[in-house]
């Protein structure tokens, strides 16, 4: 189990959207690869950044930005948003990403989809958000009335290894985590996933610590920037598993 602190980039800047809600927005750094560099100066490995406004629009807008962290830290850079194409995806694995999350094309194209799992293989990781069970694409804004557990299935039988399975309702709330949520998706997935929103503290992650074979990693954002959640100490917590 290993920590992904998140960077979600808006307009340039760090921020976090509470519920997904581009109307509810809370900066907390103008520079993102200055921010990198403070995960990566507290210990963590990774860092999960997300494109936000291409999630909305459907195309890269923050590529340079994203080429910076990956070239000024050796933080392994996890990265979505705004991925639709090939050559989207070439795009990032030229600018150093090391992981490169497919979210909304999961459902709204499905060929690319395939495809891409099969040309980059390992590169590649399935996004699904969820709220109430529905999984929900373009930035969160729409539901695609599809269950999440059943595109968690078509992911796994399309050949995806890697998953992040977010739990929008919780995401930037600091509620805590439903731990049993991603075991019962790591069940169906076939392998253990990255669990990603309402992550608060470090009981949050001693409770997934209990379902930890279902857990590949953990991403968090409001807790480690205001201070709930410390990089350094979850970083040793994870590595100690």
């Amino acid at each position: 189990m290993y920590l992904l602190p998140a960077i979600d980039i808006l307009d340039g800047r760090a921020v976090r959207l509470a519920k997904g809600d581009y109307n509810r927005v809370t900066v907390y750094n103008e520079d993102p690869v200055e921010q990198a560099k403070r995960f990566e100066d507290a210990g963590a490995t990774w860092v999960h950044v997300v494109d936000l406004n291409g999630a909305r629009s459907g195309k890269q807008e923050n590529l340079a930005l994203i080429e910076r962290i990956a070239e000024s830290t050796s933080l392994k850079v996890e990265n979505g948003g705004g991925v639709r194409d090939m050559a989207a995806v070439q795009r990032l694995y030229d600018a150093g990403v090391s992981r490169v999350v497919l979210g909304s094309a999961l459902v709204v194209d499905k060929e690319f989809a395939e495809q891409a799992i099969g040309t980059f293989g390992d590169l590649l990781c399935a996004g699904i958000d969820a709220r109430g069970g529905e999984v929900a694409i373009q930035g969160w804004r729409e539901g695609a009335g599809v269950p999440a557990e059943e595109l968690v299935a078509e992911v796994a039988a399309a050949g995806f290894k890697h998953l992040v399975y977010t739990d929008i309702s919780r995401d930037g709330m600091q509620t805590g985590i439903d731990a049993s949520a991603y075991e019962r998706m790591s069940r169906v997935f076939g392998n253990p996933v990255i669990a990603s929103g309402g992550v608060t503290n470090m009981d949050d992650l001693r409770n997934l610590a209990q379902v930890a074979q279902s857990i590949e990693g953990v991403i968090t954002g409001r807790a480690v920037y205001e201070g709930t959640l410390g990089v350094a100490e979850a970083q040793s917590f994870c590595d100690a598993l």
